[in-house]
């Protein structure tokens, strides 16, 4: 194994760390800057809309520099933006903040991916790229809850110094491993936008979106949930985190599975199960040890979602693969930032905390229409490599 590959999963491991770990200090950052939850739930909202925004363009911006430079350059922007986050005086600084540092989200995972791809035999290929977002997988099992932890213990900006510590480790392991590749073919630009006329590409991309946000719907106030509906304790939020991560690893694998199988089969039952598990969290909410065995559940649906929805996204966009892999994750975080402002209308409506996993459920019955529309025809039901 490439001691790069290591290095592009530690990179990751940071940058998934920073987007997920506000979700658990969403209190603490409430109530240290006195502001309420919904408007602290647009820092959520904020950083998926810098993502969603800055991926198509400093894609586009890096298209003509080595792939190395260019990873080096976006790490550069994340640790400079935790940094900020860390020193935030205001709301609107560290929302500020938070859109610096998703600046180089999309396309760092764009690009990564493809260098990933690089670095092995072309018979692992998928194993490379699938190990450089195992640390987005370790920032959800662990980085989530140690970070909500730390910041719960030594107040929220301490994650935030150390977040911008593992981005300076990333940094210079970025530099030390990664090969300068001199026989780089440039981007051809024109190629990979005339791309994009794809119909179906678009219903794809349309269900990342709804899948998102039927996610983050939910998960953006669930530690508020866990706080003032079942009763549990900060270091109970921390737990519940990390159980919730383990259900995402678990559902990644499983999804992963079924994908090879049959993408349209395993899109549908995942959203289904989305809608299921959100519903059922209105009511087992209020009972700890349901509403963790809720949660685990949600969370396995959740991520069995994720491998099908990025083979249906490629598959339709497989003349431009560079701009659609970047466009799939700011499609995720336009539904990213969509769920947290759905989350967040609901509670500020007077609905209250419990309204929420019924609005994430409503999403996820949006999500499985489009699914059934883009399915319609009957193609995506046998999926092998190179079909649809």
């Amino acid at each position: 194994m490439p001691v790069s590959l290591l290095a592009l999963a530690m990179s990751a491991f940071a940058i998934g760390t920073t987007e997920f770990v506000i979700m658990g200090l969403l209190p603490d950052v409430a109530g240290d800057l006195h502001i309420s939850i919904p408007t602290a739930g647009w820092l959520i909202s904020g950083y998926a809309l810098g993502v969603a925004i800055g991926a198509p363009i400093m894609a586009l911006l890096t298209a003509r520099l080595p792939r190395k430079l260019s990873l080096v350059l976006l790490m550069v922007i994340f640790i400079i933006g935790n940094l900020l986050c860390a020193v935030a005086i205001s709301y609107n600084f560290l929302m500020l903040a938070r859109i610096i540092t998703a600046l180089c989200h999309g396309a760092f995972f764009g690009i990564g991916a493809v260098v990933a791809a690089s670095l092995v035999a072309p018979n692992r290929k998928a194993s490379a790229v699938a190990l450089m977002f195992t640390g987005l997988t370790l920032a959800n099992v662990l980085g989530v809850p140690i970070g909500t932890w730390f910041g719960q213990m030594y107040g929220w900006r301490s994650t935030f110094w150390g977040v911008a510590a593992i981005g300076v480790i990333a940094f210079i392991a970025l530099i030390i491993s990664l090969p300068s590749q001199k026989d780089e073919t440039p981007t051809d630009l024109r190629r990979e936008v005339s791309a994009l006329g794809n119909g179906k590409l678009w219903l794809s991309l349309s269900m990342t979106v709804f899948f998102a946000a039927a996610m983050f719907a939910l998960f953006s106030y669930v530690a508020p949930m866990l706080l003032q509906v079942t009763g549990i304790t900060h270091q109970g939020v921390s737990w519940t985190l990390f159980l919730m991560g383990a259900g995402l690893t678990v559902g990644n694998i499983l999804g992963g599975r079924l994908a090879d199988w049959k993408v349209s089969v395993s899109l549908m039952l995942s959203f289904t199960f989305i809608a299921i598990f959100s519903l059922l969290f209105r009511w087992t909410s209020h009972g700890m040890w349901l509403a963790e065995i809720t949660l685990f559940l949600w969370s396995m649906a959740a991520f069995a979602t994720v491998p099908a929805l990025q083979i249906n996204v490629v598959l339709h966009g497989k003349d431009a693969p560079n701009l659609v892999s970047t466009l799939n994750i700011a499609a995720f975080n336009v539904g990213n930032a969509l769920g947290a402002w759905v989350g967040g209308m609901v509670i500020a409506r007077g609905y209250g905390l419990t309204a929420v996993p019924v609005a994430a459920a409503g999403l996820a019955v949006i999500g499985l229409i489009i699914c059934l529309i883009n399915f319609s025809n009957g193609t995506g039901h046998h999926q092998p490599a190179t079909e649809q």
